[in-house]
């Protein structure tokens, strides 16, 4: 495998993993709250796993083409 695919899995799977996880959260705190509506905690899981996705693949991804490249 090349350098660059094992770079791109890597990353894939760090920030995936990731912005599942803060999905969930948001969703768990939603639930629990109990004042919220079903399409407003899944919009919002949905809404934060996007955002999440954005926000951490550009990071996620130089911070490991810094360490593999090193």
């Amino acid at each position: 495998m090349d350098i660059d695919r094992k770079i791109a899995i890597t990353s894939a799977t760090i920030y995936g993993t990731i912005s599942v996880i803060l999905s969930g959260l948001f969703f768990i705190a939603a639930t629990l709250a109990g004042k919220y509506t079903d399409v407003a905690r899944f919009g919002g899981a949905v809404w934060v796993l996007l955002l999440s996705f954005i926000v951490t693949m550009p990071l996620v991804t130089s911070a490991v083409k810094k360490r593999v490249k090193a």
